[in-house]
């Protein structure tokens, strides 16, 4: 049934005849149509409407200047992140898959950033880490690569010590890729410093750069030194600057 076809896949389209009417037509013969801007009548022809279903195309609006009077049009919503008023066209609210609408760029970076469940890049020494100290510390909650609390990514998060840990990669001081990229990576990373500092979150940034591959008898310094950090936090609640044989520098915010 062509009509109840129209219906399924083109819902905008507004067809002023039956099925009955329509399979009656021969191919030249022209179908009305109510414009969705202007709501007057046009026609089109039963061969065009053919060819649009197999396209899986519209036939919405009487003319171009109905269709981009439709598109300039905005409407009334607010912005899922920051929840400020925005006004957007319907088209924008169309091509968003999660039907999520930001005001800006920052916005959508931040909301998506945050409720991001899938594509994190993890080195084998995170997933290493991550093992090791959920032995060691079984009844502390770590949190690993989760951006909910400074809508950043957070490498190691231990929310009941405010102790956070970065491990930062050559990335994050040579310029493997641009000086550009490098820039980026610097200032990220001071706004990720800033933010920890404002949340009263300890935060030690480790340089592991020297670590070209994975290797356990390498990372075990690693682990020795966030373990040490952890344990005199526990303690003591304040940190300690770790040493170790590899170049790792800390950088903490906080007591």
């Amino acid at each position: 049934m062509w009509v109840w076809k129209i219906q399924i896949l083109f819902i905008c389209m507004k067809m002023l005849i039956t099925d009955k009417q329509f399979n009656q037509l021969n191919s030249r013969d022209k179908i009305p149509f109510e414009c969705k801007k202007c709501t007057n009548t046009f026609y089109r022809k039963k061969h065009h409407v053919q060819s649009s279903l197999s396209k899986k195309e519209t036939i919405t609006f009487c003319s171009h200047k109905c269709s981009a009077k439709e598109r300039e049009e905005k409407i009334e919503t607010v912005c899922k992140n920051c929840e400020k008023p925005i006004q957007i066209t319907p088209s924008v609210l169309r091509k968003s898959k999660s039907k999520n609408v930001f005001c800006s760029s920052s916005c959508s970076s931040t909301y998506n950033n945050t409720h991001k469940t899938y594509g994190y890049r993890r080195s084998k020494l995170e997933v290493w880490l991550e093992k090791e100290l959920s032995k060691i510390y079984s009844l502390l909650e770590f949190h690993y690569n989760k951006k909910d609390t400074i809508n950043s990514e957070l490498d190691i998060y231990i929310p009941s010590l405010k102790l956070a840990f970065e491990l930062n990669g050559i990335f994050h001081y040579e310029p493997i890729f641009s000086e550009k990229k490098l820039k980026q990576t610097q200032n990220n990373d001071q706004r990720k410093f800033q933010a920890c500092l404002e949340k009263g979150i300890e935060l030690c940034i480790i340089d592991i750069s020297k670590m070209n591959y994975f290797k356990e008898k390498n990372a075990q310094g690693f682990f020795q030194i966030i373990s040490k950090i952890i344990s005199k936090k526990m303690e003591h609640g304040v940190g300690v600057e770790p040493t170790c044989g590899f170049r790792l520098p800390v950088w903490k915010t906080g007591a």
